[in-house]
């Protein structure tokens, strides 16, 4: 799937839960053309027929699970989405990003399950929050230390409103990292932490420079976290502003 915006469902996750399909339309009448499920174990079949019958695309699919007993059913669930980009988001320890042992350990669990992913045709993203970036080790944020550490072929989605509020100058962090980001969570607000998200642009984001330093055809995926107005209103002017000249350099 090309950059083509998507929607985090949690970004909708009310909407969802009272009406699906009329909830998935709202958002394909706004313009979006792919979504990303934040469980993979919600009823996947369900859900990518219903996304599918609307012209939308499961772009890639989070889940909780990666790391306990249901880690296959997990891994199979995101197939079953028809996407091949599985996405880390919770189930590390706590302490995983404090040092560099931790980060060793993180890394082998990583790369174990991405191996256990292959087999099923999927890939495995690390999605951030701010602790990734407000941890450092010898300098450097400790999320661009795992990557050393990880296999190539383990890639990340960096939440760019979550590394601004752990410290990091976003951009340059994509830039750095490269080719291994190939999606994007984009989010904006006065980066403070516990504010409600806004649309983008209206915030004190620096998405256009974080879009530029993007590889090409990075998934572009909208997430409001909570809002303090009404939610599909801000994916609507989200949508807008990423298809307008404000946001490229």
């Amino acid at each position: 799937m090309s950059s083509s915006p998507a929607v985090n469902l949690w970004t909708i996750r009310d909407a969802l839960a009272a009406d699906r399909r009329a909830a998935l339309h709202r958002l394909a009448d706004l313009g979006y053309r792919g979504v990303e499920p934040f469980e993979a174990l919600d009823d996947p079949a369900g859900l990518r027929a219903t996304a599918e019958d609307l012209g939308l695309a499961i772009c890639s699919a989070h889940s909780h699970r990666f790391f306990s007993a249901d880690r296959d059913r997990a891994l199979e669930a995101v197939a079953t989405l028809g996407t091949d980009l599985a996405i880390v988001g919770t189930g590390l320890p706590d302490d995983a990003f404090t040092s560099r042992g931790a980060l060793a350990r993180t890394a082998d669990s990583l790369n174990a399950l991405a191996d256990r992913a292959a087999g099923y045709g999927l890939r495995i993203g690390y999605h951030n929050y701010w602790s990734e970036f407000a941890s450092e080790i010898d300098g450097r944020h400790a999320l661009e230390v795992l990557a050393d550490l990880l296999d190539p072929k383990v890639f990340f989605e960096i939440d760019c409103y979550w590394a601004a509020l752990g410290g990091a100058d976003v951009p340059a962090v994509i830039d750095r990292l490269g080719e291994r980001v190939p999606a994007l969570h984009l989010k904006d607000g006065p980066i403070t932490e516990g504010a409600p998200h806004v649309a983008l642009g209206r915030g004190a984001m620096p998405t256009a420079r974080i879009l530029a330093a993007a590889p090409a055809g990075a998934l572009h995926i909208v997430e409001l976290q909570t809002s303090d107005g009404d939610v599909f209103a801000a994916l609507a002017e989200s949508r807008a502003y990423l298809s307008s000249s404000a946001a490229r350099l």
